[in-house]
């Protein structure tokens, strides 16, 4: 269980994300986390294990006899998947990790299907989840709500974990996770990931995934940082604060020819109108020289990779999607495997699964 009970609601929000990590670990597994809930719960010796466990899941699940012993070690869990908004890969690849995994899963995709359509508080809702499930993975428009919702079921009489699949604007750390895993992998035989140029692209002001992965990053030795987009979408001040205080180097930049000559990695974002203040306030923006298409893939390095954390719009033009550098595909294949292993970890499970065949 995490320490959420030693804190007030009021209290425990005021704190700095990184200022929160000691409440959100497992009280019964060191350094585990028992909620995941930001990427600032992540230092790079916690990402280094999750990256091979995930590798271990990923061998272990090609035999059957891998594949029979994952499947044996959470059959006598429920896993709970409350996605208000709509998602297809987010939703599908933590179902498949827990099919990995051997757990039973529900599932409520929209609110209006639930007991909130008749008013009923959300509060109220996670209380009933928990009445029947033994995790719970949500996905929501509204900013804070995984965080006040842990915090919840923490000082409730049947506290159980959760897990953040992306929490309005601002955070969405297992695809951070599943990002930095895929950047572990590619470069796993050509360095590793230290002193390497990634660059953003596109709507960088609202893509939560961009403020994940780019304070993930910040955990890796010289790892400089370039944010290109149109100026109305470029990145918020408060990720370049944290790049400040951590001594990153990075640009702010609109051009993005003369970024990918230097990348080593290129992240594209789709643009994300679905937050828009007023109807069509996005598509008033100039994009044209935001996006990737077969120029821009002369330009990338011989050893880069483009990422991207999907849905696409026209941000990656088809034609790069043959060429070996394209992660993106392997990228969302990879979200399985790391959020296997990020559940695994969360029940205690990690020892077990290394230790297999040994």
């Amino acid at each position: 269980m995490a320490k959420l009970t030693e804190i007030a609601w009021e209290e425990f929000e005021r704190l700095p994300l990184e200022a929160k990590r000691p409440y959100l670990e497992n009280d019964a597994i060191p350094d585990t986390p028992y909620h995941t809930l930001f990427a600032q719960q992540f230092d790079r010796g916690l990402l280094e294990r999750l990256a091979a466990l995930a590798n271990r899941i990923r061998f272990m699940a090609k035999s059957k006899e891998g594949a029979l012993y994952l499947k044996s070690l959470l059959p006598h869990k429920r896993a709970m998947l409350y996605f208000s908004q709509p998602s297809s890969r987010t939703f599908l690849s933590h179902l498949a990790a827990c099919q990995i995994l051997g757990l039973t899963t529900g599932s409520v995709r929209d609110a209006a299907t639930s007991s909130e359509f008749k008013g009923e508080s959300k509060e109220d809702s996670i209380r009933t989840f928990s009445s029947y499930f033994d995790m719970i993975i949500m996905r929501t428009p509204e900013k804070g709500l995984a965080e006040h919702m842990a915090w919840e079921l923490s000082n409730s009489s049947r506290p159980i974990p959760i897990l953040n699949a992306g929490s309005g604007k601002d955070q969405h750390p297992t695809q951070a996770l599943l990002d930095i895993y895929t950047l572990l992998r590619s470069f796993e035989t050509k360095g590793g990931l230290k002193d390497r140029t990634v660059t953003f692209c596109g709507d960088l002001l609202r893509g939560r995934t961009v403020r994940s992965l780019s304070y993930l990053l910040t955990n890796f030795d010289n790892i400089r940082q370039v944010f290109v987009a149109p100026q109305q979408l470029q990145v918020p001040t408060d990720v370049l604060e944290i790049l400040d205080a951590k001594g990153v180097k990075y640009e702010v930049s609109d051009d993005l020819r003369a970024a990918v000559k230097i990348s080593d990695a290129v992240y594209m974002t789709r643009i994300q109108d679905e937050w828009d203040q007023s109807k069509g306030e996005s598509a008033r923006i100039d994009t044209h020289l935001f996006k990737f298409g077969a120029e821009e893939l002369k330009l990338l390095p011989k050893d880069g990779i483009i990422m991207h954390p999907l849905p696409r719009r026209d941000e990656i033009a088809t034609c790069c999607d043959h060429d070996p550098r394209a992660m993106y595909w392997r990228q969302m294949r990879n979200g399985m495997w790391i959020r296997s292993a990020l559940i695994a970890m969360t029940f205690g499970f990690e020892k077990q699964i290394m230790c297999f065949g040994a």
